[in-house]
C-alpha cells in the first residue's frame, strides 16, 4: 500500500490530495447537499450517511424542508459511496452528486434536482480542515465542496410540490470514526442580496488518540468569488460561542477578519438523526435550524470588504445529549430518534 492510500485508509489526505472520493477505512462518510430558494423563502435539505458496519453498509437518509417544517428520514440497508469522485447511493432511495439530487423516500419524499454551474472548492493544497486534513485518524474531517451553483428540479414535500428554477445549491461532506464528535456546531448560509455569496462553518471536539483540540472552520465566498478560509490555530484562529440559539464566530488571520452572528429559535429547530455504524443504528443527534438569521462582516486589514444578511441561514448544535434532550422536552417518545420543528 503506497502512502497517498495508506493515509486514505485513515481518513486524511495528504496536500494537493482531493478529499473528494469515498475514505476506504472510515466508520462514516456523510454527503449532504442544501438548496436555498431565496425568491420563494424556501430551503430544503438532503443528507446520505454512508456507513460502514459489522455486517456491511447501510445508509443514514434524510430530507427536510421549510416552511412547513417537513422531515422524513430512513435507515436503509444499502450505501455506497463513489471512491473516485464526489458520489453517494443507496439503492434506488437515494443518488447525489455534483451533477444532481434524485432522492425517493417514498411517495411524500422525492427530490429531483439537476446541478448546473457548479462553484466547486477553488483551493488546491487542501479542502475545509485544511492542515488537519493530513492528521491520520480523527474523528471528524470536514469539507464544503460545492460553494455555489444553479438547482432546478421538483420536490415533492408532504401535500406540496416544489418547482425549483434557479435555486442555490451548496453541498458538503464529512466523515470519520464512529460517527460524529461528542459536541459540534454548523452553519451555512447563501440567501443573501449579493447571489455569489456563500458562508459555512463547522466546529467542533476533534482527537486522534491522546491528540485533543477544539476548531472551527470558517468559509467565505465574497461577492466576485474570492474564497477565504480561516480555522487553522495560531495562524488563523476562530472564536466561537455558541449556545441554543445563537452563533457567534471571530476569526481573523492573514490580514482577514470576519464576523459571523446568528440567531434561530429552539422550538423552530428539525431534530435530525445521525448514524451509530458500529451498532448499525440511528440516534438522535443535531438540532438543526433550516431558515435561520445570520449577519457576516469581512474586513481586510480594517477595511470593509463586505457584509451580508441572510433569513434562510442553516444553523445546528449537535451532541447526542443535546438532542435527546430537546426530544424530551418536547414529550417524544424515548428513543425516538427525530422530530419536525415545533414552530416552522
Amino acid at each position: 500500500m503506497g502512502l497517498g492510500a495508506w493515509y486514505r485508509s485513515t481518513g486524511a489526505d495528504l496536500p494537493f490530495q482531493s478529499p473528494l472520493p469515498a475514505h476506504p477505512g472510515v466508520a462514516m462518510e456523510g454527503y449532504f447537499w442544501r438548496v436555498t430558494d431565496a425568491a420563494s423563502g424556501r430551503v430544503l435539505i438532503a443528507l446520505n450517511g454512508v456507513n460502514r458496519g459489522p455486517r456491511g453498509s447501510w445508509a443514514t437518509l434524510g430530507v427536510a424542508a421549510h416552511p412547513g417544517g417537513f422531515l422524513q428520514v430512513a435507515a436503509h440497508p444499502e450505501a455506497t459511496a463513489d471512491p473516485r469522485r464526489i458520489g453517494a447511493r443507496a439503492g434506488g432511495a437515494f443518488a447525489g452528486d455534483d451533477s444532481g439530487l434524485h432522492v425517493d423516500l417514498g411517495p411524500d419524499a422525492r427530490l429531483d434536482v439537476e446541478i448546473t454551474d457548479p462553484v466547486l472548492w477553488p483551493h488546491r493544497a487542501f479542502g475545509g480542515s485544511s492542515i488537519f486534513q493530513t492528521v491520520p485518524a480523527l474523528n471528524q474531517y470536514w469539507h464544503p465542496w460545492l460553494l455555489g451553483g444553479r438547482a432546478d428540479g421538483t420536490a415533492t414535500l408532504g401535500g406540496q410540490t416544489w418547482q425549483l428554477r434557479g435555486a442555490q445549491i451548496y453541498a458538503e461532506k464529512n466523515w470519520g470514526r464512529e460517527g460524529f464528535p461528542d459536541a459540534w456546531w454548523w452553519g451555512q448560509a447563501q440567501g443573501f442580496a449579493e447571489p455569489d455569496a456563500c458562508v459555512a462553518f463547522a466546529g467542533g471536539q476533534v482527537h486522534a488518540g491522546p491528540f485533543r483540540t477544539e476548531v472551527t472552520d470558517l468559509v467565505v465566498r465574497l461577492p466576485g468569488g474570492r474564497v477565504v478560509r480561516l480555522g487553522n490555530p495560531g495562524v488563523s484562529p476562530v472564536h466561537a460561542e455558541v449556545t441554543d440559539e445563537s452563533w457567534m464566530l471571530r476569526g481573523r488571520g492573514y490580514g482577514w477578519t470576519i464576523e459571523v452572528d446568528a440567531t434561530a429559535p429552539r422550538a423552530a429547530s428539525h431534530i435530525l438523526p445521525v448514524p451509530l455504524p458500529s451498532q448499525e443504528r440511528n440516534t438522535a443527534g443535531a438540532l438543526e435550524h433550516l431558515a435561520g438569521s445570520l449577519e457576516v462582516t469581512v474586513r481586510r486589514r480594517g477595511r470593509l470588504v463586505w457584509s451580508g444578511r441572510s433569513a434562510l441561514a442553516g444553523l445546528e448544535h449537535g451532541g447526542p445529549e443535546r438532542a435527546a434532550a430537546e426530544l424530551a422536552r418536547r414529550g417524544a417518545e424515548p428513543g425516538a430518534t427525530h422530530a419536525p420543528p415545533v414552530s416552522a
